[in-house]
């Protein structure tokens, strides 16, 4: 007999398991191609819906009267709706409609020449369609003319042209402004923004005295904004807004990205002191005789010591103690602290438990505004021992490279260690320029400076240069630094902002990270860059201000203090002695003092 043998092949588990993510590639990617076509076809959907509603829109305002197209209580006056929320095909768009009056200068302009009584010449209306539950919905906008059939008559009303800039006087696109006149019954209210030039014309207003309420803002932005006189500010610097017959009435406003303090409170050995309750102020005035500030508001640290306030303006602030139990003994950075447009700035409060009465003496370089260490500070009144304090925070600052290059360590400031050859270092005393070969400029150039030491492990703080804007043809950003520290004195790994090798410090007055904390010795890198080569970046000054540990800069402090006309004597070599007289009569205050060079 014969017995024959079959044997039957299957799949091993690794050719299931291959075969199955085989599979499942082809299954997700015929799905996300599915959903990737249905959510183009849904989108398109969407916007022949939305510009079916804009037509439907300007079909409305086609077969309006002339004298009807216009806002509900706003200027021009109409019957029209400023947002409204339509449905279409289950779809919710949002509908936005501005009219403006058009002041046409083929008969001249209002208040220009020729003069033109009547400004109003025709109505220009916006309508803008908005999905916002639509994805990857773009806005729909169309803008139409009208005019009036009729010649024109003369104007009995106005003009109100909003200017808005930001804190280097450039025009601010977008802006939102709010106006509001209040003397009219119904109110008139307008929300509109500003063109590319940063101004919103509002033309055929009518008259009134302090009539026209006006708000200024925009996202990130500060806020800007008219005033009434009331008890609390009887003599507002921005009153409401007045607008005359026939007349222009121009305001200008100026806003700029808010930005923000990380404050902390510390004793000077660097221990935390929860719940330190103090007064932020800044300098900028809303009213005059008396003063009235315009932002001014108590705060306190966190149980940790720490507390952020954001939404600021950019503005010079003051800090001072409200705590029943500790004096403010020092500040870091120096005080006042200038606050630039969209940063954010570290500052350490150095606090000590209360011994009336605390005087803190701030001592300034005259020529630099920065803080001074090493100034002997000494307090003395008959009858009263006198004291000796010392500053203890410094600054790092080159004003000069006309020495070369070739210095390592920093002995010679007005040397530096090297230069790619791209780097005017003599054309302008005290200038870094970009070198010109004949009629223009070298497109990049890099310098490296020699080794600072600071003496012991410091914190840094702050990073400055001079000067803080560059030409607008150099591009931006046309002037960047890394900084390498270390102990050791031979590491050098440059880094940015954000302690990468990969990012650079682009804005002057800015805070160095906090990875270059614990070092004595600094270098850092210059970049300078142009767009245009018929045009070249500067520097004249580069600073960094630091603490060795939680001292404060530039700064001394003496308690214990009784009432009465005080002494300080203030000497630094190289600098000429000061003699100030100081009246003590509070349980704190604060004194500064500048000092000159010899």
């Amino acid at each position: 007999m014969i017995i024959k043998k079959f044997h039957q092949k299957g799949f091993s588990l690794v050719e299931l398991v291959i075969g199955v993510a085989v599979f499942l590639v082809i299954v997700v990617s015929v799905y996300n191609a599915y959903t990737s076509i249905f959510s183009v076809v849904h989108s398109a959907r969407a916007k022949i819906d939305a510009i079916d509603l804009v037509n439907e829109q300007l079909e409305i305002v086609r077969n309006m009267p002339y004298a009807d197209v216009g806002i509900v209580n706003s200027i021009p006056t109409g019957l029209l709706l400023r947002t409204q929320s339509l449905i279409r095909n289950s779809r919710q768009f949002d509908v936005t409609t501005t009219v403006r009056n058009v002041d046409d200068p083929f008969d001249g302009t209002l208040g220009g020449t020729p003069h033109d009584a009547s400004p109003a010449d025709g109505k220009l209306v916006e309508i803008e369609i908005g999905c916002v539950l639509c994805k990857n919905f773009v806005p729909v906008v169309i803008t139409t003319k009208v005019s009036p059939k009729n010649l024109e008559t003369a104007s009995t009303n106005g003009a109100l042209f909003v200017k808005v800039f930001d804190a280097d006087g450039n025009p601010i696109e977008n802006a939102n402004v709010h106006i509001e006149n209040n003397q009219k019954v119904p109110p008139i209210i307008i929300d509109d923004v500003t063109n590319s030039n940063g101004m919103l014309q509002v033309v055929d207003a009518p008259p009134g005295v302090n009539a026209y309420e006006i708000t200024v803002t925009k996202s990130g932005y500060s806020t800007d904004r008219t005033y009434s006189a009331s008890v609390g500010n009887p003599n507002p610097t921005k009153p409401h807004a007045t607008v005359a017959l026939q007349q222009v009435t121009q305001l200008s406003f100026v806003i700029d990205e808010v930005s923000s303090f990380s404050i902390s409170s510390r004793t000077p050995l660097c221990a935390v002191v929860p719940s330190i309750d103090f007064n932020l102020a800044g300098a900028k005035l809303v009213g005059s005789s008396p003063n009235v500030l315009k932002y001014s508001q108590s705060k306190v640290t966190s149980v940790s010591g720490d507390i952020t306030v954001s939404s600021l303006e950019w503005d010079s602030y003051a800090f001072t103690t409200t705590d029943s139990a500790y004096d403010l003994i020092g500040i870091n950075p120096i005080p006042p602290i200038n606050l630039a447009p969209g940063s954010s700035q570290n500052v350490q409060m150095i606090v000590a438990p209360k011994n009336p009465q605390t005087l803190l003496v701030v001592v300034k370089d005259s020529a630099t505004s920065l803080p001074l260490t090493g100034v002997d500070v000494t307090l003395s009144k008959s009858g009263f021992t006198s004291v000796t304090n010392i500053t203890g925070q410094g600054y790092i600052t080159q004003t000069d490279w006309s020495g070369g290059g070739g210095q390592a360590t920093s002995t010679d400031t007005t040397k530096y260690l090297s230069s790619d050859g791209n780097m005017e270092i003599s054309l302008l005393a005290g200038d870094l320029l970009l070198k010109k070969i004949f009629t223009n400029y070298e497109p990049a150039g890099i310098l490296t400076s020699s080794t600072f030491d600071t003496g012991a492990p410091s914190n840094f703080q702050k990073m400055l240069w001079l000067p803080g804007s560059q030409p607008v043809q150099t591009g931006s950003p046309s002037v960047r630094f890394q900084i390498a520290t270390n102990n050791d004195g031979g590491t050098w790994n440059y880094k940015g902002p954000d302690g990468t090798a990969g990012t650079f410090y682009t804005t002057a007055n800015q805070n160095i990270n906090s990875a270059h904390n614990g070092s004595r010795f600094l270098r850092y890198a210059l970049f300078l860059n142009t767009a245009s080569t018929t045009y070249t970046p500067s520097v004249s000054d580069v600073s960094f201000t630091f603490t060795s540990d939680c001292t404060p800069p530039g700064q001394v402090w003496f308690s214990g203090l009784a009432s009465g006309t005080y002494n300080l004597r203030l000497s630094k070599t190289g600098y000429v002695d000061q003699d100030v007289s100081v009246s003590v009569t509070n349980p704190w205050q604060m004194q500064e003092v500048v000092l000159l060079p010899n």
